[in-house]
């Protein structure tokens, strides 16, 4: 059975073979540890590195790609951002939208003695910026979103919240897991003080890649100390970046894949990206819309969204209607609370969790239009008959 991939949000998949064939050339003739000595194989890899942080950085407008960090991946980048800035005493201001990897560290922060203050979106996912600048208080050291939600798609106001956020002099602390790649995202444009984005997903590299932008006015305590490559002669973490947070081996033949995604992305054009998955998402809306017993979440408007359709079927449980996708249909999707918790009680699906389509770039029209088939079979053989947008 040909699989149909609709779990992009999740990671994203097929990558552009170029991805597949700078992974297997770096691990089989760099031959080096990147800024670990004077051999080419070292060498060849330091470059490497470089030019991906130029690319990322090119990417995100920003201006110095020094103050671009690798990471493991967008959670390991918050981690590194919220733990390496936020002390206790501080107040952070956040959503009721967000993933695991903002809420959970929230969450052990405030044990410490942060004051953590979540604004509630509405059942759509949608954050009032009006409402993030009535939380904002004096002293508040943070403000800490996504971009976009991975559970409804709906896109936040970056723009209007950065204002906010310069405004108040706090930081803007921004989660890109779900857009990086395909979003139109500028550092100094949208005030966003550190950006934390996978490298597996939107950016189309392999697993185990991200990253932290962090401005230049932003210092943070590093979570790891070790071996660096520099300043070797002493036992003090260089005060510096990229190295004051790069400790130990990065993961470079990911870093070679995650070129690859970068380039694929810039001769491609995000833009075009972005249209054709969201060609995807609004054939999924659609067909949807007209099954009985078919409940849809997040904007229908496809400039308040990204490619991520959640949706229920009646009182289907939706890890089960998952499993039937790609046990019968071979659909890959994801069926739970996704990693948000938060996300699913705000919009009224914390019992039940929702299915979700997630389209890339590399769908087909005639995939979609099988998935939409696939869930009108499964609701009609299970007698649904009432359904509408959430």
């Amino acid at each position: 059975m040909t699989v149909i991939y609709l779990d992009n949000a999740a990671t994203t998949w097929p990558k552009p073979e170029a991805v597949y064939q700078a992974v297997d050339a770096c691990l089989r003739s760099v031959g080096g540890n990147p800024g670990r000595g004077l051999s080419t194989g070292s060498r060849n890899a330091a470059n490497l590195i470089f030019e991906t942080r130029e690319a990322l950085a090119n990417l995100f407008g920003i201006s110095n790609s020094a103050q671009v960090i690798f990471t493991h991946n967008a959670t390991d980048a918050l981690n590194t951002a919220l733990f390496g800035f936020i002390k206790p005493g501080d107040c952070v201001v956040t959503t009721s939208m967000e993933h695991h990897a903002v809420a959970r560290p929230l969450a052990y922060l405030e044990t410490l003695g942060v004051k953590v203050v979540r604004v509630q979106a509405d059942r759509q996912g949608w954050i009032d910026p009006n409402a993030i600048e009535q939380a904002v208080g004096k002293g508040t050291k943070a403000i800490v979103l996504s971009h976009a939600s991975n559970v409804t798609g709906t896109i936040m106001p970056l723009y209007e919240i950065g204002q906010i956020a310069r405004k108040a002099q706090a930081a803007f602390i921004v989660d890109a897991a779900q857009t990086a790649g395909v979003e139109a995202i500028d550092v100094h444009e949208m005030q966003i003080g550190l950006l934390a984005f996978s490298g597996h997903k939107g950016l189309l590299g392999p697993q185990g890649t991200g990253g932290l932008y962090i401005q230049e006015d932003i210092q943070l305590k590093p979570l790891r100390y070790g071996g660096t490559g520099s300043l070797s002669e002493s036992e003090l973490q260089p005060d510096f970046l990229p190295d004051r947070l790069e400790s130990g081996t990065l993961n470079t033949p990911g870093i070679a894949g995650l070129l690859a995604g970068l380039e694929f992305i810039r001769t491609t054009g995000r833009d075009v990206i972005r249209k054709k998955e969201i060609q995807f998402a609004a054939q999924l809306i659609a067909g949807l819309a007209e099954i009985p017993g078919v409940r849809l979440y997040g904007p229908i408007e496809p400039d308040k969204r990204t490619a991520v359709v959640s949706f229920n079927i009646g009182q289907l449980d939706s890890n089960r209607i998952a499993y039937e996708l790609d046990a019968e249909f071979g659909i890959a999707c994801r069926g739970g609370l996704h990693c948000s918790s938060w996300a699913h009680r705000t919009i009224g699906t914390l019992a039940s969790g929702t299915v979700r389509f997630s389209p890339g770039y590399f769908n087909q029209t005639a995939e979609i239009a099988a998935a939409i088939q696939a869930i009108k079979a499964i609701a009609e053989r299970n007698g649904n008959h009432e359904g509408n947008t959430g």
